[in-house]
């Protein structure tokens, strides 16, 4: 089968973008030939409200974009295009190409950006799902894309004009999303129910279960606040240095985390590492901490904490509610709640044989659903949907 990649790269590169190359590669280690088009946000260089404005536009309508494509698929005619982030060089012009020429196109979610420009429902510290429920142009006034008003105008107009000429729904032949709560959320939305199709990512080599000594607990993120670190911070503080904490990752609050940290209350942050070194800092950890204050997509950090039988902790909100049995793969706590994050934490601490059981149980569930040749059987199923034309319900009137 001849596949089509379409693909805005982020300036820094996180789990989504690695999500893409794990599929990428799947598909070609099984023999389908891969095509590419990518752009990346190293090309943006915003030199003066010329070029800003250029941008601007370009993220409702690439004319670049749209013309590279169209001349791409005439040219190869790929059976499926697979679309992941087109913001904002690529743009939705790129579903036109494939439309035009009749190729079908599948949308991967990987957050919530079809309805908020920053893609989180977050802001300043809680969920925030006023685009939805009022306008999307509240998120101008918050400058909720990179904090600039300008940029978020840029994504807001974008979305509301693709949603005013229903692109999505007339051009997107299925929406792939994570998790039951993504799916849940987005037909609560608006997007008709048979177009959208739950495919949770993978782990690939599978890293294998961990074995030996258990030295603490573990945090492996992006270090943001949307990803609960002030609430990490705050629960060590009541747990004095009972437990140690190894913090993996790095990003806009990694300076100031150095500086709070200083040594106390048993907390090493490593920074960032290889994956490699991921895998081994999981392998002799007790527990994974995952306290993230948004709803999450469906994090690979989990998955890979479930691979090698490392239970989590994690935040009772969103996906991670649904990816993580709380009493059987890992504990929850509210998101947000320091002392109630403490409470787990120690309770995780105290109970080693109940936690060696969480982690056999999270090994399993790994087995079970995140494995490489799942996640192929289910792109395949998917792609034959669609190129069939057996994909195609009546559509509903959506906002998207």
């Amino acid at each position: 089968m001849l596949i089509l990649f379409v693909h805005n790269y982020y300036q820094q590169r996180g789990g989504e973008d690695i999500g893409v190359g794990q599929e990428r590669d799947l598909l070609a280690a099984r023999g389908h030939r891969i095509l590419e088009y990518c752009r990346d946000n190293t090309e943006i260089r915003s030199n003066g409200l010329a070029a800003n404005v250029r941008l601007g536009i370009g993220t409702i309508w690439s004319q670049r974009s749209y013309n590279e494509i169209r001349a791409l698929v005439h040219r190869e005619r790929p059976e499926v295009a697979f679309f992941h982030n087109v913001v904002p060089l690529i743009s939705p012009s790129a579903y036109y190409a494939c439309h035009r020429a009749g190729i079908p196109v599948v949308q991967t979610l990987h957050n919530y950006r079809l309805f908020c420009p920053a893609g989180q429902f977050y802001r300043e510290g809680r969920i925030c799902e006023e685009c939805v429920q009022q306008s999307v142009l509240r998120s101008v006034q918050h400058r909720c894309y990179h904090g600039s008003a300008a940029a978020t105008a840029s994504v807001a107009g974008m979305l509301a004009v693709h949603r005013w000429m229903k692109t999505s729904v007339r051009l997107v032949d299925r929406f792939i999303v994570r998790t039951e709560f993504a799916r849940r959320w987005f037909v609560g939305a608006g997007l008709c129910a048979e177009k959208v199709t739950v495919k949770p990512c993978f782990v690939e080599p599978d890293p294998g279960l961990r074995s030996g000594l258990r030295e603490g607990a573990l945090f492996v993120g992006r270090l943001s606040a949307e990803k609960g670190l002030p609430t990490l911070l705050g629960a060590w503080r009541r747990l004095g240095s009972k437990i140690p904490l190894k913090i993996v990752g790095d990003g806009p609050l990694r300076q100031p985390l150095e500086k709070e940290i200083g040594g106390r209350w048993g907390i090493e942050l490593l920074g960032w590492l290889e994956a490699s070194s991921v895998y081994e800092e999981m392998k002799q950890a007790r527990f994974l901490v995952f306290p993230s204050e948004w709803y999450e997509g469906l994090p690979l950090t989990i998955v890979q904490a479930f691979a090698c039988g490392l239970p989590v902790v994690a935040s009772r909100l969103g996906s991670m509610s649904e990816i993580v049995d709380h009493g059987k793969t890992g504990l929850h706590f509210k998101a947000g709640d320091e002392k109630e994050l403490a409470a787990a934490v120690d309770w995780a601490w105290t109970h080693p044989a109940e936690l060696e059981e969480m982690g056999r149980n999270a090994r399993a569930e790994y087995k079970a659903k995140y494995t490489a040749q799942q996640n192929y059987d289910a792109l395949m199923q998917i792609s034959e949907q669609v190129i069939r034309g057996k994909d195609k319900p009546p559509h509903k009137r959506s906002p998207a």
